[in-house]
This record gives structure tokens, sequence and C-alpha cells, in this order.
């Protein structure tokens, strides 16, 4: 009996040593922008692999840094993630994040590298992908309206009340529409494009993940929007076609980031290192995100679309980063067009 309670004690006190451990892993407070479902895969496979609680909620990037914005003086988050990366550009010029230049950066493409540098180190690129329309093939057909190939259909009359883009202060996606058509135009040519553009848009979403699905369940005929986004949903055998503007177009490179004063920075800087790693990038295709990641040491997802052929701007991530830039062409868009009746 003796020796029974003497193994039980020891036994009891081993789960407890390993109970405690677990416990000591602690917590990482994460903000996520990119597809809702790779940000619940990545921090799901990142707690198992760890014993890391991710504590993470998923909003725009806009959102996100008004959020960043709003407790600077009290930091709640760690670590941002996912989401096109002028808005990240944005907060590191705004002295809202923290430099980390990781060890394994010979393991990333060129263009992640290179926002490392724009942004002295605050600032990663995580991955990239070509701005677009998405349409949905049977929508057209019913309604006797061409599939659009250029920027220049979509302000036609047909498409009046048929196209769709996300809010471009509140979505990151809907900011990099209007800042490479300025760059792309001209800023005066670009804001009277919007203004007509306007004219046939049905809706703002918060979201620049929203056009997809919109578009694929036949709710709206035609999004602009990441082109990624819509081959998901045509690789799911839904009537949906994808294809990059004919005047050329503006494309992003999502960012990732640590945020500065973060209460966790060490778990921070374990989620980050783990989601560029070939495990962490890779989860993005399973969870049907097919952007094109920035880890090159691993082989992506065929279905990732190419951007091969895609007439992509010249796109100045360093001055349309800038939080002022950034303000000022949104004050200007609110003010010269979604003032503008429908």
């Amino acid at each position: 009996m003796h020796r029974f309670l003497i193994r039980l004690v020891a036994s009891t006190a081993l789960g407890t040593a390993a109970l405690a451990a677990q416990a000591q892993q602690g917590t990482v407070n994460a903000l996520c922008s990119t597809d809702a479902g790779w940000c619940e895969a990545a921090a799901a496979a990142f707690s198992r692999a760890t014993g890391i609680r991710v504590q993470q909620a998923h909003k725009g990037t806009g959102e996100i840094g008004a959020q960043l914005r709003a407790e600077a003086a009290n930091p709640k988050t760690d670590i941002w993630w996912g989401g096109t990366g002028d808005p990240f550009l944005q907060a590191a010029g705004e002295g809202l994040l923290d430099p980390y230049r990781p060890a394994y950066i010979n393991d990333l493409h060129d263009w992640s590298v290179r926002q490392y540098a724009m942004s002295q180190n605050m600032v990663g690129g995580f991955y990239t992908s070509a701005m677009g329309f998405g349409f949905n093939t049977e929508v057209l057909k019913k309604k006797g309206l061409p599939e659009p190939r250029c920027w220049a259909d979509l302000i036609k009359p047909g498409y009046k009340g048929e196209v769709e883009m996300s809010h471009p202060a509140t979505s990151g996606t809907g900011y990099t529409i209007v800042a490479g058509l300025v760059q792309m135009m001209g800023e005066d040519a670009a804001f009277d494009y919007l203004k007509k553009l306007h004219r046939n848009t049905i809706a703002y979403t918060r979201s620049g993940q929203a056009q997809a699905p919109n578009v694929a369940k036949g709710e709206v005929a035609v999004g602009i929007s990441f082109i990624f986004g819509f081959d998901k949903w045509r690789h799911d055998k839904y009537p949906v076609r994808s294809i990059a503007p004919c005047e050329g177009t503006g494309y992003e490179i999502g960012g990732i980031a640590l945020v500065k004063g973060a209460r966790n920075k060490a778990n921070a800087q374990r989620y980050y290192d783990w989601l560029m790693s070939p495990a962490g990038q890779a989860i993005g295709a399973t969870a049907g995100s097919l952007q094109s990641p920035a880890n090159k040491t691993f082989k992506p997802d065929p279905r990732i679309p190419s951007m091969d052929g895609v007439k992509l701007i010249k796109y100045d991530f360093e001055k349309y980063g800038q939080a002022a830039e950034r303000k000022r062409l949104i004050d200007r868009w609110t003010r010269e067009v979604e003032s503008q009746p429908r």
C-alpha cells in the first residue's frame, strides 16, 4: 500500500508538472486579415504544434489599422498577419510596429525581402497576388452581358448595378484598387474613372474578401478584388471566371508584423516564424486561399493562379503605404466619389 501511494504521488506530481509546463507555453494575441479559413486553420495548427493558445480575431486591414492606433498607449495585440501590405506600411510609419528581420530571410522571395528593407524591418512580405475581376458566367449570360476584359468595360452602361468592390476606408483591397488606378491612369483621370464606376457599383463591402463568394453565389455579376479569391470558387465548380484587366493592374504584397509593446513578444515571434515557414505558408492553399507564398523553399499548390502574362503596374508601395497619402486619397474618394448618387 505504501509503495502504491508513493507511485500515485509521483505520478500525480509528473502529471501536474506536465500540465504546468503546457500552461507556461502561454498565449499569443493575433489579428488576421487574410481569408478567415486560413486564419482559423493556421491558429489551430500552430496551437497543436506548440501548445501556445492563439487568441485571434479576423478583421479588415483598415479596421485593424484603426484599432492599433486606438490601442497604441496600451497594446492588446501581439502580431498582425495577412491582408494587403499598404496598411501595414502605414502602421510602421506611425510607429505602431516593432522591427524584426528573421534569420531565414534568404528563404523568402525578393518581393518579400524588399518589404523588410522598405519598412526598416517592421513589415515582412507574406504573400502576393494580382488585382482583377471575377464574374459569374451564368448571371452575365442571363442578363445578356459580355464578360469584362478591361477596366474600361466596367463603366459601360450595361453593367449598372452589376459591380461590387470593397470600401477603401475599411478594406486594404479597396484602397489598393484606388491607389493602383491612380498610379496607372494619373490621379485626376483615375478619379474621373472612379466616379463613372460608382454609377455601376451596387455596393461597397467592408472587406475585400466578400466579392468572390458573392459572385460565386450569383448575388452580384462582377466583383473587383484579388484574382486568387475567385479562383478558389472556380476550382470548387462554381460558374466563376477571373481575369486581369487588359490595361494593367495593381497587386498586393500581404503583410506580417509584430506589434510594438506586445505583451507576449516571444510567443508572437514563434507564431510569426511558424507562419513564414513552409508548414505555415502551405496552410493557405489547404484552406482555399490561393495567394503566391513568400517562402520559396517548398512547392506551392498548383491551383495558385500564375502571374505570368499579367500586366502589372510598377506599384509604389513606399509612397502609397504612407498614412498621409492613404488618408488623402480616401478623403478625396469619400468627397468626390462616394457622395455622388447612383
